[in-house]
């Protein structure tokens, strides 16, 4: 189940920049060819709330230009004391979109902090954020 969608209730609390055409909540409406587009500079970060806490299983990235990226997940009910899921450098896509999947199995998360810590360009653009997982019981 894709709990990272505004169906499922999931909210973006924060984006460190913010294009009226591209909003950060384009990130999270199922489609890929909606996005949220940076204003440049870097690093850039938006932060991914659930409606409870869930089970994570995997997330899935779908970007362009984003070369160095960290995603951290907090536990608390405020976006507070996050702590490094995955610290990853991502190749290069010349035209196409970056498809990136994270295993997470064994983590629970309220929280998902997103930081784009570099891209192959001034801009970048993150497309979809997809996470499966489920409500803990």
């Amino acid at each position: 189940m894709d709990v990272a969608t505004a169906e499922s209730g999931a909210q973006i609390l924060l984006a460190t920049s913010s294009d009226s055409g591209n909003p950060p909540e384009n990130m999270i409406d199922g489609r890929l060819d909606t996005f949220w587009a940076s204003t440049g500079l870097y690093p850039q970060e938006f932060i991914l709330s659930f409606t409870t806490l869930v089970n994570l299983k995997t997330i899935k990235v779908n970007s362009f230009q984003v070369k160095g990226l960290k995603i951290e997940r907090s536990v608390q009910q405020e976006p507070t004391d996050f702590e490094t899921l995955k610290d990853a450098e991502l190749s290069p896509s010349d035209a196409s979109l970056q498809t990136e999947e994270y295993k997470v199995d064994s983590s629970t998360a309220k929280h998902l902090r997103f930081i784009i810590t570099s891209g192959y360009d001034h801009f970048f653009s993150v497309h979809r954020l997809s996470v499966e997982g489920s409500p803990v019981s």
